[in-house]
């Protein structure tokens, strides 16, 4: 894992590569590199900080430059011994054991014919001497990040969005739609970027730029696709086997690697088969300060944590959650490079840093099987809306109006299931996907313009818009995958994927995640989403893969959440800066947010008559980032 940065036709470009390279210390800090050559009228250069995870010697150094190419690349191809084999079957011969070297002469014989063939996590850049040309690439699934701003024949490209706006922030103006569909969603899609002049390089994606200004873009994968070939399969397979393939290939490594063990059925199963490569694999947990978890009525799991490193021989790390988060809240904003609202970022870090302490770089995540397997419980409750439409409005409104008078919380401690059942109420009686957006984002549309300026009418619009839009662009008849597509191309990318890889790199390590793997995906949407949800159960058929390794008590115990004590924190250590932010704040000082709109929010959560303390989190992340914003432009 590492960091890559460069620049093609930019005034400057070099030590403008070296400026983008520095930024991005925190993503490699065994080593950096930069190449520069000629492009028909104008120059190229790449920029490199390494990570050593394969091959540590100097064969592994980048950017690596062999016979008329250079490659920048960030990742980890999990295939890469056998296109090895492969190759040196066609005559290629290697200098080293590193999946990079493996990478640039893949490029060299198939080019952008042969990506699909690449199984892996990834962002590079390769530059091609003879022809001048630079094609940026992105991985299938969106897992590794690719930042770039275009102005005129040039481009200057990053891993991450804050090394292009210290740089070139006073010319980068702040996407007001993004930060509409921030306060959305809690983060910024993957379609859209917080600045304007700058975008994402989409998932299975590539684009190559030529001396001559022209840029040609491709797709070389498609999720849609995907799904949808899913949806025809009529054999079976072993879903174990598969995922069981996947944690193998997730291990290859010459250094430590190590899990994230929640205690839950993803994390669990994926420590076990790890556990049953490598004997004695060290795993990393975390645990909450015990008023914090009381207030927030939170699940023990790291009882079943222990259970699991117990009976696999698991060396389990226990840290405790008690951060000082007024410190932590503008640390991670900045890592996180766009405003992303989810405290499990702060999870990440402390458990990476710690991980990184002990001599771990390499961890691996049960990422992704929830958004694939149809694991959370929106997945369920739109099931079961549908369902609740079809009582008689005799009984249901008697039922809402008295969950609408029940708090969510007291003085001392908050009621889980009230906070589950207003959620469900709030979309139980809507269309498929309107129900479906609002059972997972922050507001419905009437709330969202009423939070803000007048004049965003429109981009709310556009907001709304664009999850429909994404939400239909498919041809499935099954409801669950049909949830399951869109949590892939919007949930995944734009908020687990992205808070994952921020923290994790912010701590110097580097996070797997063996179930958001190209042929793990494919068998997950050859599963019909009746196998997928069974009465109430979610997640089944990997719940059925997984008895193959772990014992039911774990398989079939209740979802815990990778999150935060919000609710404790917003009621105690962030209750003076939620004043601040309310009545001093950028946001409200510049007209985006309503003054009296914010307050109200701030009342409904300390009355505990409703759960805003993820909204009230969100609005704080969006202020530490807007003034970061306003900062880098005045400068």
């Amino acid at each position: 894992m590492c960091g890559i940065a460069g620049a093609y036709f930019w005034p400057d470009g070099g030590p403008l590569t070296d400026r983008l390279t520095k930024t991005l210390a925190h993503r490699g800090p065994d080593g950096s590199g930069r190449y520069d050559h000629r492009a028909g009228e104008g120059e190229v250069h790449l920029g490199h900080r390494r990570l050593s995870i394969v091959d540590l010697t100097e064969t592994g150094a980048q950017p690596m430059v062999k016979d008329g190419f250079a490659l920048t690349y960030n990742g980890e191809l999990y295939n890469a011994p056998e296109l090895r084999k492969e190759l040196e079957a066609a005559g290629v011969r290697f200098r080293g054991t590193s999946d990079t070297e493996v990478l640039l002469e893949a490029w060299r014989q198939w080019g952008t014919q042969g990506l699909h063939r690449l199984r892996g996590m990834f962002a590079f850049g390769v530059f091609d001497e003879c022809s001048g040309e630079l094609v940026l690439v992105r991985d299938q699934l969106g897992i590794k990040p690719l930042f770039l701003v275009r102005r005129g024949k040039g481009v200057a490209f990053a891993s991450e969005l804050k090394a292009l706006a210290a740089e070139l922030g006073g010319s980068l103006t702040v996407d007001d739609t993004a930060l509409v569909a921030s306060l959305l969603y809690y983060w910024v899609p993957d379609g859209r970027c917080a600045f304007s002049e700058a975008e994402k390089l989409p998932p299975g994606s590539w684009a190559r730029f030529r001396p001559n200004g022209d840029v040609e873009r491709g797709t070389f994968w498609s999720l849609r696709q995907v799904a949808e070939e899913g949806a025809e399969y009529e054999g079976e397979f072993d879903l174990n086997a598969v995922i069981e393939d996947s944690t193998r290939k997730h291990l290859i490594a010459d250094v430590p690697v190590a899990t994230f063990l929640s205690g839950g059925l993803d994390s669990s199963y994926l420590t076990a088969l790890a556990a049953r490569e490598q004997p004695g694999i060290s795993a990393y947990t975390i645990g909450f300060r015990a008023e914090d978890a009381k207030f927030e009525a939170m699940p023990d799991d790291l009882m079943y944590a222990k259970k699991v490193a117990a009976k696999f021989g698991v060396d389990l790390h226990e840290i405790e959650i008690a951060p000082q988060v007024l410190d932590l809240l503008p640390r991670m904003t900045y890592h996180l490079d766009e405003p992303i609202g989810d405290p499990a970022a702060i999870n990440s870090y402390l458990i990476c840093t710690a991980a990184r302490e002990a001599g771990v770089k390499v961890m691996l995540s049960g990422m992704g099987a929830d958004e694939l397997f149809a694991g959370y419980r929106k997945h369920l409750a739109n099931k079961i809306a549908v369902r609740y439409q079809r009582v008689p409005g005799l009984v249901r409104r008697p039922v809402e109006s008295l969950v609408d008078r029940l708090p969510v919380a007291t003085s001392k401690r908050g009621f889980r299931s009230v906070r589950f059942a207003k959620r469900f109420l709030s979309f139980a009686e809507l269309p498929e996907e309107t129900a479906f957006r609002r059972s997972y984002t922050m507001y419905d549309q009437a709330e969202l313009a009423g939070l803000l300026n007048p004049d965003l009418a429109g981009a709310v619009d556009d907001v709304i818009t664009e999850h429909a839009d994404t939400y239909h662009d498919n041809t499935l008849s099954d409801f669950v995958n049909r949830m399951c597509l869109a949590d892939s191309r919007l949930f995944l990318p734009g908020l687990n994927l992205a808070y994952t890889d921020r923290s994790s790199m912010a701590a110097s390590t580097e996070v797997r995640t063996p179930f958001v793997d190209i042929e793990v995906v494919k068998a997950a949407f050859r599963i019909p989403g009746d196998k997928k949800i069974v009465k109430r159960q979610g997640k089944m058929a990997l719940k059925e893969a997984a008895l193959s390794i772990l014992p039911a008590e774990i398989v079939h115990r209740p979802k815990g959440l990778f999150s935060a004590p919000l609710r404790a924190w917003m009621s105690r250590d962030l209750a003076p800066l939620v004043r601040e932010v309310t009545n001093e704040g950028e946001l409200v000082k510049a007209g985006f947010l309503r003054r009296e709109a914010l307050q109200r929010l701030v009342d409904e959560d300390a009355s505990g008559q409703q759960d805003r303390s993820k909204h009230l989190w969100h609005i704080l992340t969006l202020e530490y980032w807007y003034r970061g914003a306003v900062s880098a432009r005045s400068t």
